[in-house]
């Protein structure tokens, strides 16, 4: 048996990497080492930028957004909130990011429908300074409904160990400061039909 017999579409595959190198090469920052298609993304500091730095890391999902996606055949906004929820994470503890990964897994690989997720993710990493590292896109036939898909993320980022924000010294009579965030959230949100919520560990 070959990946065409088993249903894995190999130039498919080919074409989806030639799409989303140029998306992804957009985000380059001067930390950036290696190409798109190596095995591991290389990220190089900054000497001297960091007294003390510390990495800030997590991963995040979309959600049962994805179901909206899918309903609305509308898909570089998932691109654009997964990118979204990982800075968030990281930004809390006080932390700049500085490159994002990505894993997208799908029954059958369309390569517009990727470089549409990808483009929303790195329009995101433009807007945050994030450079778009590298991925994963795996074609797993059967096993996704026909044109859906499950999309994760995953960030680092960098601050200095003494400006970590970790709450111990919060105190009665601080004040707090609000953003108006733009479009919906997807932690332990309700969509028609679907519940989620999700927590870090």
């Amino acid at each position: 048996m070959d990946y065409k017999t088993s249903g894995v579409d190999i130039d498919a595959g080919h074409e989806t990497v030639r799409r989303i190198k140029s998306l992804a090469r957009s985000t380059f920052t001067e930390g950036v080492l290696s190409e798109i298609g190596s095995f591991g993304g290389l990220f190089r500091l900054e000497p001297g930028r960091y007294r003390d730095p510390v990495l800030v890391s997590s991963a995040d999902g979309v959600g049962t957004k994805l179901k909206v996606a899918f309903l609305a055949k509308r898909h570089g906004t998932v691109g654009i909130d997964l990118v979204n929820h990982c800075v968030n994470d990281v930004l809390v503890q006080g932390a700049a990011p500085l490159f994002f990964l990505d894993y997208l897994a799908t029954g059958r690989l369309s390569p517009e429908a990727v470089a549409v997720i990808v483009g929303g993710m790195a329009q995101a990493c433009r807007d945050n300074g994030c450079a778009l590292l590298g991925g994963e896109t795996a074609e797993m036939p059967g096993f996704y409904a026909e044109g859906e898909y499950d999309l994760a993320g995953f960030i680092v980022g960098v601050v200095d160990r003494e400006r970590l924000l970790h709450g111990r010294s919060i105190a009665v009579g601080d004040a707090l400061v609000g953003y108006r965030r733009q479009g919906s959230t997807r932690t332990g949100t309700h969509w028609p039909g679907v519940s989620s919520s999700s927590t870090s560990r």
